[in-house]
């Protein structure tokens, strides 16, 4: 966007930025879609969102962490909770290994609904990554891993700096 083009190099990396722009407000329209379909607000998106990768990597979400990662209070998060369990896309379990603790899951019914939705996108997204080698993929995925670790320390940068950060209700 505002990038200099002088060299074939930076010619590219400005339009891998624009790329990724684009690509992060698609994204959100799809995923405003889908909320918007199912009765939930833009943060109702992000925790169930947080909660599923917490469960792909085997670590399932806590309400205390959940609040951290939106950046919102125990209150509210309690809220949230609350309403994402009574319409079927969360559920609150007792972790076995310590039964005062309680982990956030993903209800069947909400990712039913879920996969429902993104089953053709997940089609089409898989249709994009057959054309590309495993060698391709492995330097995508370090590209990814990279940026994505450099947006979320913008992120936490920025939520560093304020002066006392307001904590923000849940939608």
């Amino acid at each position: 966007m505002y990038r200099r083009r002088d060299t074939r190099r930076e010619h590219m990396v400005a339009e891998i930025i624009n790329d990724l722009r684009r690509y992060a407000v698609d994204a959100q329209h799809v995923a405003h879609a889908f909320a918007g379909l199912h009765g939930l607000g833009g943060t109702d998106l992000q925790a169930l969102i947080a909660v599923m990768d917490a469960e792909l990597r085997g670590d399932p979400m806590t309400p205390g962490r959940l609040g951290e990662h939106l950046d919102l209070s125990s209150g509210s998060i309690t809220a949230l909770v609350d309403r994402l369990e009574r319409a079927g896309h969360l559920r609150r379990d007792r972790d076995p290994s310590d039964r005062r603790r309680i982990l956030l899951h993903y209800a069947e019914r909400g990712a039913a609904v879920a996969k429902e939705f993104f089953r053709p996108l997940g089609a089409r997204t898989d249709e994009v990554m057959a054309d590309f080698t495993d060698a391709e993929l492995e330097v995508v995925h370090r590209f990814m891993v990279g940026m994505t670790a450099s947006l979320r320390q913008h992120r936490d940068d920025v939520r560093a700096a304020r002066p006392d950060p307001p904590r923000r209700r849940a939608e």
